[in-house]
This record gives C-alpha cells, structure tokens and sequence, in this order.
C-alpha cells in the first residue's frame, strides 16, 4: 500500500467494501503446538470469555514440561493467529491495555469491551506484539511503534509485587490521540485558512497545527521516526531561510543597476541618434556618388529583354593592355574612357547606347529597297551623332583586326575580283549563300568580337550597343510615338561598322570551311553571305570529295556556327555553262569576265550617243544616268581592263551636251 493511500486511510478512514459473508477459516493444520494454542483458544471463543495470550499459552502447554521457551512460542503463536485472522471471523478482536503488569493485548468479542486484566501468578512475562497497520483492534494509551516488540521488562512483574519498569517507547501524552481522533480534529482545520495549503515547493513547519497532526499520523503508523521528522523540519527550516536568498540578491541587484539601465537607455538612445545621423550621411553620400556617377560612369544600359541581359558586364572594367597594345588599338578600359575616345559627353554615350524595348527616340531611320529577284530589303541607317561614333569604332578597332583570307566583302584592297579569281577555270563551281546573314549575328556574339580583342567586358558592351539595334515597328500610345522592338539585337543593315564585324564574327566559319574544303580538293572563298565552292576535278559520286558530301558538312557547320544556308539560292556551275562567281564569269582559267547582256547594254548606250546624244539614251530620266554609265564603265574595266578602257575612251569623245 501507498504512503499517501495509508496517510489518506488514517485521517478519513477505510474505503467502504460491499458487506460479503466472511467463511470461517480452518483450523491450522501446523505443529502441534499450534493445534494445542488454537484448541485452548477456541476454549475462550465459544465461551464468549476475554483472555490474554498468556492463559492461552497455559492451557496448551498443561501436562507437558513448561519452559520460557515454550511459552514464549505459544504467546507468539496467539498472536501469529491473530494476525493471519482466525479471530475476525469467530467475532474477536484485540484492545491493547495498561495493565499493573505492563502493556498487554487483551482478545475480547467485538461487541463488549474489554475488562480489566489481572495479572497471572506465575506467568512469564511475555511482550506482546506491536500494532500493525493490519490490526482490527482498538488503541488504548500509548502505542508501539511498527516493526518494534516490547522488551521483556516492559511487563515483568516483580514477585514482590513492586512497580513496573518504565517503558523506553511511551512517548507521554503526545501520541495519546486515537486514530478516529486524530481524524476529527483534522476535519475541524480549514486547509484554506492556512498559508501551507498547495505549497510544493516548502517543507510546511511545525508550528503549523495541520503539519502537526500529519506528522504525528506518520509516527502513529511507524512510516517515520520522531528523530527523522525533526530533521525533515530542520531542513525545511533552513529552505524557508535561503530559499529567496537567490531572489532577494537579484531584487537588490536590480535595485541597484536601475542607475546603470538608466545610463544604459541614455547610451543607447545616443547610439541611435548617432546611427541615424549616421544613415542620413550615408544616403546623401549614395546620392552624391549616383549623380557623380551618372556624370562620369555608365553602370546600367536597360534592363533584360528582347536583347538578353545587356547590362551584364559594366562593372567588370579589366582590359588585356598588353594585346590591345600589340594590335595597336586604343587603350581603353571604362565607359569614361570610351566617352572620352568618341568626344562624348557620359550623358550623351548613355543615350546613344541604351536599350529599351519601346523607345521614344530612334537612332536609325530606316526605308526599304528593292531586291533583284523581287521583294524588298530594309535599311537601317544611323543618324549623324550614332553614325560618327560608328565611324570611330570602324576605323581605330575594326580595320585594325585581321580577317581571315577567305574573307573578301568589305575588306581593303578585297573585292569581287579577288573573291572570283581563285575559282576560275574550275570543272565545278557551287554557290551557296547564308539566310538573314546580318541580322543573325547578335549583340552577344558582337560583344564577344570586342572581348576577344582584349577590351573590358564594360567597353565590349558599349560597343556592341553601339553597333546593334533591333527590328523595331512604330506604334502610337496615349499620343506618343513608340518604337517598339519586335526581336533581338543584331548587326543593321546600314551600319558602317555591320560589313567588318559580319567578317569577324564568321571568321570562325571561315576557319572550319577552309580546313574541310583543302583536306578535299576544294577552293573555298567568301563574299559576306555568299558562299563559293569550286573543284578542278568533279569528284565521282558518293566520295568524301563529292558534291553531297560537301553540301552535308556545310549545312552542319553553318548551323554549328549560328547561321543558316538558304535553301533557294544554291547553285551548282559545271564547266559547260557559264559559270559566275559575284557577278563575274570565271569559265576561262586565266580571263575573268563581265556577263555578255551588261556588255552589250553598255555597247549599245554609247553607240546610240554617237547619233542622238548620251541624253536621249536616259528613257527613265534619272538624274544620275551619267554617273551610272561610268561607274557601270568603272566596274568592267576593273574586271575586264581592256574592254573597259575602250568603253571609257569612246564615253570622252562624245558630244555630252548634244
């Protein structure tokens, strides 16, 4: 059982069980001793007599040699029977009573009270047994404590009849209280009146008359000691002088660091005066350093678009000095630097360089030409601010890059001769030409031609933005006139700078076109987008050299580089018709010439002159007739020399104003 659950049967009594019929238990089946104690006790319960353990153990050791040791047994045996409750169903019980012989436990039937016992003449003195928890009987003085026996001299009765001896466990009248007592007085307290009442965290004192009770229950049932209680009490005692110790040292402390939280919230509220005055400064600073910078730096040239991300780069200010110094270009490393080389204001290059995708201002008008074979071409030409800057770039970066051999548009001292020259006389010529070739060429492959020559990653993004732009249609909005990009950034066709950087974006091209085409017997040449192939030998059909070889590799090729090969505009010249490479006709291996119906166009202009005057000979009336004819004379003597002397000599004998 519990210490709370024996605490909570003390004060409040047991638990009521459903009344049962209780079976009389048999008679004890042990030594015979035991048969002889239970005999002489049956004796006195079904004569309805009281007795003392001591008549029992008289009458069961009658006719047989009495010693203390037997009588001892059958004293303890009166009371192991006891215990093990052979009286409760025989209506018996037990009262313990101050007796002249001492303490004793008296068997009497429960419904009458136990009478005063006189002593035994003779008898040995035996202690009874203390009360236990598991006792039925009535307590009447003083009581033993649990697991304990009384000593012998407790009931030892002199035979002169003197006083007993004094009991070392009567512990006077502080334990006189009986258990139903102790209950009553216990129901009279008010816990609520108390300040003890839910306290866990104090040992309550003894002063306090509910503790007192508890305790003097805890020795009444032999759970505690009184030595054991009183230390439970010291200890307690000491608890409630120390317990606030540790609260009380932090009031005080806290009392006296009031001045220095004061003087804290001061330091600190000054900090904060100082971290805002600070802020301000630093504001005013950022704000100071943005003008500065967008007087003299570009750190931001629109957001990502339709054209990528072309701010990408703007921080990064490194420029390989040594490789531009050994291509002998302008050493230029930041935005500042570049506004200074084209004699620009930094607001003015931020203008001509920006990218939005709807834009208020163009920096190129744009008008379209008729194609040859049809259609129209648009161009894209830059007003005068853009186009000064795109001169610059042409002539102090551009011209003074190398362009691969191959490369003959737009190069110095390269043309369609030179481009047609190296396939002349040849048994196949194949021409082939690149779809939307400027336009496929975008702003980042444009930056990295500029990176690759050893500029800033800053200074490549400016100059790409320079020479790019995109397709853009105007549209009206809310009154103003937008022009608004419909696709990426790529080279315009109107640009000066377009031609050289087309020849050093495809320069890679180039490369791997001219390695396949010398590993297998071809020539290979470039005129912008037009693609010349030509062999001195028709190789047979199906062999690494063939047509269909060729023509496979260099669709994949093309493609491998970003561009495309024009599926309408191939054309494969066998040496038994005429073969024409730019415009020339290269049939003849050591003669380049012009196509027979410009020949005959110009034979006829000037013939007809002779009769009727070279004015007569302008049906369109165009203002610029005269300038057409020389420079159609022009380009015929720079590919056929004699042929074009002849027709310039004629032009200067006629009568131009006739």
């Amino acid at each position: 059982m519990s210490f709370w659950k024996k605490l909570s049967e003390f004060f409040l009594g047991p638990e009521p069980t459903a009344p049962a019929s209780t079976p009389v238990p048999p008679a004890p089946s042990g030594s015979p001793l035991e048969a002889a104690v239970w005999a002489a006790c049956m004796v006195h319960i079904k004569g309805g007599t009281q007795f003392v353990a001591v008549d029992v153990a008289d009458a069961a050791t009658a006719g047989q040699p009495r010693t203390v040791d037997s009588i001892t047994k059958a004293v303890q045996l009166v009371h192991e029977l006891f215990d093990r409750g052979m009286f409760g169903p025989h209506g018996y019980t037990r009262t313990l009573l101050q007796t002249p012989a001492g303490t004793n436990w008296v068997y009497h039937p429960k419904s009458s009270a136990p009478a005063a016992v006189a002593p035994v003449p003779g008898a040995a003195a035996v202690a009874p047994r203390p009360a236990t928890a598991s006792s039925a009987g009535t307590v009447r003085g003083p009581l033993v404590p649990q697991g304990s026996r009384l000593p012998a001299s407790v009931t030892a009765h002199t035979a002169s009849g003197g006083a007993p001896a004094k009991d070392p466990y009567d512990l006077g009248v502080f334990l006189t209280l009986t258990p139903a007592e102790h209950r009553a007085r216990s129901l009279k307290i008010n816990p609520y009146q108390t300040a003890w009442i839910g306290r866990v965290d104090v040992i309550p004192p003894e002063s306090d008359e509910r503790t007192a009770l508890i305790d003097r229950g805890l020795e009444l049932r032999g759970l505690l000691t009184r030595p054991e209680i009183v230390e439970i009490h010291r200890i307690g005692d000491l608890w409630l002088k120390h317990k606030d110790a540790a609260r009380l040292a932090e009031s005080i402390a806290h009392k006296n660091v009031e001045e220095l939280l004061a003087q804290e919230r001061i330091a600190r509220q000054l900090a904060k005066t100082k971290k805002k005055e600070e802020s301000a400064a630093k504001r005013t600073r950022e704000a100071e350093d943005v003008q500065r910078r967008k007087r003299e730096d570009i750190v931001y040239l629109g957001r990502s678009g339709l054209a990528r991300n072309v701010s990408k780069g703007l921080s990064d200010r490194r420029s390989n000095i040594e490789k531009l110094a050994a291509r002998g270009l302008p050493r230029l490393s930041s935005p500042a630097d570049v506004a200074r080389a084209l004699e620009l204001e930094i607001k003015t290059l931020r203008f001509l360089a920006f990218h939005a995708d709807a834009q208020r201002h163009a920096h190129y008008v744009q008008f379209e030409v008729p194609k040859k074979k049809g259609g129209t071409r648009t161009l894209s030409a830059p007003k005068p601010q853009l186009a000064k800057a795109q001169k610059w770039i042409l002539e102090e970066v551009l011209e003074k890059l190398p362009v691969d051999p191959v490369a003959h548009g737009f190069v110095k001292e390269r043309s369609t001769v030179t481009n047609a020259r190296p396939h002349a006389g040849k048994a196949i010529v194949i021409n082939q030409d690149l779809v939307d070739f400027f336009p496929t060429i975008n702003f980042a492959r444009v930056r990295s031609v500029f990176q690759r020559a050893g500029y800033s990653p800053a200074v490549a993004t400016i100059f790409a933005l320079l020479t790019t732009e995109c397709p853009r249609i105007q549209a009206t909005y809310a009154g103003h006139t937008y022009y608004v990009a419909t696709g990426q950034r790529g080279l315009p066709q109107g640009a000066c700078t377009s031609p050289a950087l087309s020849n050093l974006v495809a320069s890679r091209l180039d490369r791997r076109l001219t390695g396949y085409t010398s590993k297998h017997g071809w020539t290979y040449t470039r005129y912008a987008d037009d693609l010349t192939f030509s062999s001195a030998e028709e190789a047979e059909p199906g062999s690494p050299s063939g047509v269909a070889k060729l023509l496979a590799t260099l669709h994949h090729i093309a493609r491998a580089e970003g561009f495309t090969i024009h599926p309408d505009k191939g054309r494969i010249q066998r040496k038994s018709k005429r073969q024409t490479v730019t415009g020339i006709v290269v049939n003849e291996a050591h003669k380049l010439g012009v196509p027979r119906e410009d020949i005959r166009l110009v034979r006829a202009i000037l013939h007809n002159a002779k009769k009727t005057g070279l004015a007569a000979q302008n049906r369109d009336l165009s203002p610029t007739f005269e300038a057409w004819l020389r420079g159609k004379i022009a380009y015929i003597t720079m590919v056929d020399r004699a042929r074009g002397l002849a027709f310039s000599e004629e032009l200067e004998h006629l009568d131009l104003g006739r």
